[in-house]
């Protein structure tokens, strides 16, 4: 490490101020700060010193995602070798990132690997074998996004990305194709953050805004009314994709009165779902790994447990209201009960690690349980009354994201007339 110390030091001025790469500082500064502390530490007392800094933070999120990644990964091998080991379809033929003449049936056989679901490594490198491709994609696209404005402002290449980088693959299905994932990010990072100012200024969490727009420009790639496995149809020797339906698709095509461990789409046990084995967005299948995020960030401080509990009891009572009228309405997803919203599809992951992004969730203490349970009622509200956008959580963070400076501002009305009326009392 000292060595790769000296030489930054050494080609240092010819990025600083009236050096011959002066437009490239960001470029210089990203890898300076991405592998060493920064040196420079505020002076006077007038600032509040602290041992956090940008990126530790960033990869304290990063650690709170360790068992999302992972779930990605195991539990797309897991989704596909359960379906070819049963005879449903047979592994995807599909060029590994593009090229060709790598394939990914090659890299299972180079590894002697079987699409055995009983057998966690094939599961482990069958998933990787998805996600990894997807991760990739995102990180070079977004980065050069990222790098173009910072060279185009003059200003340094935040550690933010690190974590859009990663949240926004754990959100899509494993054969969402690349090129989609390029258009996705760049959108996500461009709209929902760049144009606003950049890190620290966007109103809209970056992540869910890339993953909004894939949602409405290329739905049947995202989801429709199933979701793609990593595996090929049987009848179409591989070459067309394997659909399962989710539990939130499957219970809206129900009967009115039948209940998810019934249903004939998606006969799932709580413990299934609460656990992650189950169909769905790469990373967002698991409640227990984003129970470990969530211990990981409200340990930290850096994640609000008052944003993720106003998350949890607004969908609890909203869907517990809706639950206790089920018999007068014939909408089957009446009779879903309210615990079960809380381990099926993205819930827990978008309460985890999205609604609690601190530039565009609420910053007032009490704003934020108002934040978090208008969240809440309103995934339950998408869900329920509108099946037809099965998920819910992601257009209801978004939802949380433009309201939240009202809520703040309203917040802080509320606490001024209080101090006008009580001094004025006295």
């Amino acid at each position: 490490m000292k060595f790769i110390r000296k030489q930054l030091d050494m080609v240092e001025p010819l990025f600083k101020k009236g050096g011959k790469l002066e437009r490239l500082y960001p470029l210089y500064e990203a890898q300076d700060t991405f592998l060493f502390t920064p040196g420079e530490t505020t002076k006077g007392d007038s600032h509040v010193r602290d041992a956090i800094d940008m990126k530790r933070m960033m990869s304290t999120v990063i650690l709170a995602l360790a068992g999302a990644i992972f779930m990605a990964m195991w539990n797309t091998g897991y989704q596909a070798n359960l379906v070819i080991a049963e005879g449903s379809a047979v592994p995807l033929e599909q060029p590994l990132m593009g090229f060709g003449f790598i394939d990914r049936t090659d890299v299972m056989q180079a590894l002697g690997l079987e699409y055995d679901p009983d057998s966690f490594i094939a599961n482990l490198v069958h998933g990787a074998l998805w996600f990894l491709p997807v991760y990739l994609v995102t990180m070079v696209v977004g980065g050069l996004c990222e790098v173009v404005f910072a060279i185009i402002r003059g200003h340094e290449i935040n550690e933010g990305f690190l974590v859009t980088g990663m949240l926004f693959p754990l959100t899509l299905p494993p054969t969402i194709p690349l090129w989609q994932v390029a258009t996705g990010i760049a959108f996500g990072v461009v709209i929902g953050k760049e144009i606003f100012g950049g890190t620290g200024k966007n109103f809209l969490n970056p992540a869910l805004t890339a993953r909004a727009y894939l949602y409405f420009a290329h739905a049947p790639f995202m989801s429709g009314d199933k979701v793609w496995t990593a595996a090929g149809s049987a009848d179409g020797a591989g070459i067309d994709g394997y659909t399962n339906a989710t539990i939130l698709t499957g219970m809206a095509s129900e009967q009115a009165g039948t209940y998810p461990a019934e249903s004939a789409t998606q006969a799932l046990s709580f413990f299934d779902c609460f656990m992650g084995w189950i169909p769905g967005s790469m990373g967002e299948t698991s409640v227990l790994a984003c129970l470990f995020g969530a211990l990981v960030l409200i340990m930290t401080g850096i994640g609000s447990w008052r944003i993720m509990s106003g998350v949890v009891l607004g969908a609890l009572g909203m869907s517990t209201l809706l639950y206790a009228f089920r018999e007068y309405s014939d909408n089957p997803m009446f009779y879903m009960n309210p615990f079960w919203h809380l381990v099926v599809g993205g819930f827990a992951f978008g309460t985890v690690f999205m609604a609690t992004d601190p530039v565009s969730a609420a910053m007032t203490e009490t704003g934020k349980w108002w934040y978090g349970g208008l969240i809440g009622v309103m995934t339950i509200l998408i869900r329920v009354i509108n099946p037809a956008f099965a998920e819910g959580i992601m257009l209801a963070i978004l939802f949380g994201n433009v309201m939240a400076p009202l809520i703040d501002y309203m917040v802080v009305e509320a606490n001024v007339k209080r101090r006008a009326a009580r001094y004025a009392a006295t």
